[in-house]
């Protein structure tokens, strides 16, 4: 297997960032006709999964979840990555899956995730969401009084259906329909430490909307949730607080008994780098315009050479000098374990802390990450179509993919990108030689990477980077560590460009050969119940194109992301 440096040594930052690599990511980069071979067949850009790390995540919050004391739950957040591997790997290891949409449920229910496996979080739920999760008693999350009005109605309309089949006898002794499991989402009371959210009502507009029958006899309230914004334990523990005081007035109502549970939602931290030093650097480095110096006032220039004299100007690090003012902090050092260890040992009363508190009432704490299961799970490849400059001579690198395919709500993805030297051809100049499409390094620069959307900011990464020993077309530039809402929670088909394809490596997280897979012809049927199609967009083996040995296609490419 090639060293990290030795993959490194080709594209830097500047100054450099480098992403943490799994030894499967190791092996895949050091192999070039590997990586060629899989843009071929399956077009650029590529998500390339194994989800090999996502048990290895998991049971790092287990582990100080049972030396505390504390029953723990963890629910995938499916956002953070749309593909079915995903939802099997989760499902293997134990874990629940939380869905926010009618598809994803209807998916997730169609892998085989049991609906006490499942929760329901959706921003937004239409009548197709309420019916699909109620009709399969998966966990209902109610964010506010208009969702419980239209909750009651659907599970009215159910109950009702059910009633009405023929010899179907009654779902409980006295004939009564047995309620749904449904959780309340607590709005926190906003503080100097706990930021306003648009997620949940008080825990006093949760009493009130009780005490007044506004539930309903066919809402079971099982459990409370909060969703904050950030990634602060003690916040999350001052909330849990808060959320466990809401516990305690519906027990006295008689809600919440057995199998009572406080789910904190996600935002559980991770880290993309090793070196806190390599952070430190970047946000002090002069001249930047990220906070470290002065802004410069003068626009972007190609960057001195390398053996360039110490009077040479210093070329900036971001794109026109842009300041990134959100980013995600991809070095930290408190991290999953570590942070779960902070939070459970947060005092949130004298002497009681969080998990004392949670062990004393027998609540079970559930959570849902996304990002940081996501860890050492991914990693997006692209193809190097061009290589050109601005109209002021910065030098750009044109990849055959788009911003939104490695791009958060976050400003920028800071870790450095490894180039896999996949096109350089000793006779490239010669048209009459096969495969001189590819073309020789160029020599060494500085710049930036360019996507295929037709505007002035379609910048794949705001940061300049370093090719010292150039670039050529066909090369391959990887973007580490994607798979955690770098990949999906943006992407855009602009320009009617295809989405990314995805696969999984066949054996990574016992990936089988499963990874082409689709959506049944049943699930398909009571999707378009909802209003929405699950069917597939080709028939199962109608390409006759073979797959790059050791990987499958996922599933989810095959599945209509539009409307009937």
């Amino acid at each position: 297997m090639t060293e990290e440096p030795t993959l490194r040594e080709a594209c830097q930052g500047t100054p450099p960032l480098s992403a943490r690599l799994e030894p499967w990511m190791q092996e895949l980069l050091a192999d070039p006709a590997t990586c060629s071979s899989l843009l071929e067949r399956y077009g650029s850009p590529l998500n390339v999964h194994d989800f090999s790390a996502l048990p290895r995540n998991a049971a790092e919050l287990t582990e100080v979840a049972e030396g505390s004391g504390v029953d723990l739950r963890i629910f995938v957040a499916r956002k953070a990555n749309k593909t079915l591997g995903m939802v099997r790997a989760a499902h293997r290891a134990g874990l629940g899956v939380d869905v926010g949409s009618e598809r994803e449920l209807g998916q997730v229910l169609e892998a085989g995730v049991p609906p006490h496996d499942v929760v329901v979080t959706a921003a937004i739920k239409p009548d197709p969401v309420l019916r699909l999760a109620l009709e399969s008693r998966s966990l209902l999350v109610l964010d506010n009084l208009d969702e419980v009005a239209a909750s009651r109605r659907v599970a009215e309309q159910v109950t009702g259906a059910r009633s009405a089949e023929p010899g179907r006898p009654a779902d409980g002794a006295s004939g009564a329909p047995e309620p749904f499991p449904v959780a309340l989402r607590l709005a926190p009371k906003p503080s100097d430490l706990i930021p306003p959210t648009r997620f949940g009502e008080s825990a006093r507009a949760w009493l009130e909307l009780i005490d007044s029958g506004g539930l309903g006899d066919l809402l079971r309230v099982d459990g409370v949730h909060f969703h904050l914004h950030g990634y602060d334990p003690t916040a999350r523990a001052t909330a849990l607080g808060e959320a466990l005081e809401l516990i305690d007035a519906l027990r006295e109502r008689g809600l919440a008994q057995d199998g009572a549970f406080v789910d904190i939602g996600g935002g559980i931290p991770m880290s993309y780098l090793d070196d806190a030093e390599q952070w430190d650097a970047f946000w002090q480095a002069p001249e930047s315009g990220l906070g470290g110096g002065a802004r410069a006032a003068d626009d972007d220039r190609p960057a001195a050479a390398p053996d360039a004299g110490e009077d040479a100007p210093t070329a900036p690090l971001t794109w026109r000098r842009e300041p990134l003012r959100q980013v995600y902090p991809y070095h930290q050092q408190v991290i999953r374990g570590p942070w779960l260890e902070r939070f459970l040992g947060h005092e949130i009363r004298p002497g009681a802390t969080a998990g004392q508190a949670l062990r004393e009432r027998g609540v079970q704490l559930r959570c849902e990450p996304g990002r940081s299961m996501m860890d050492g799970c991914g990693m997006t490849l692209a193809r190097v179509i061009q290589r050109t400059s601005a109209s002021d001579g910065v030098p750009l690198v044109g990849l055959e993919m788009n911003r939104t395919q490695c791009r958060s709500t976050s400003d920028d993805f800071l870790v450095d990108p490894i180039l896999v030297r996949t096109g350089t051809r000793d006779d490239a100049t010669d048209p009459s030689v096969a495969g001189a499409g590819q073309s020789r390094a160029s020599e060494r620069f500085e710049g930036f990477l360019v996507g295929a959307y037709c505007i002035e900011a379609e910048l794949i990464l705001r940061r300049r980077l370093a090719f010292p020993q150039g670039v050529a077309v066909g090369d391959v530039i990887a973007l580490p560590n994607t798979a955690g809402y770098l990949m999906h929670i943006l992407e855009s088909a602009s320009h009617q460009i295809p989405l990314a394809s995805n696969v999984e490596r066949v054996g990574g997280g016992e990936a089988g050969g499963s990874g082409g897979d689709h959506p049944s012809a049943e699930v398909a049927d009571r999707s378009r119940m909802g209003g929405t199609d699950h069917s597939s967009t080709a028939v199962e083996g109608s390409d006759p194109r073979p797959d790059v040995p050791g990987f499958k296609r996922d599933g989810i490419d095959r599945v209509l992301p539009i409307r009937a």
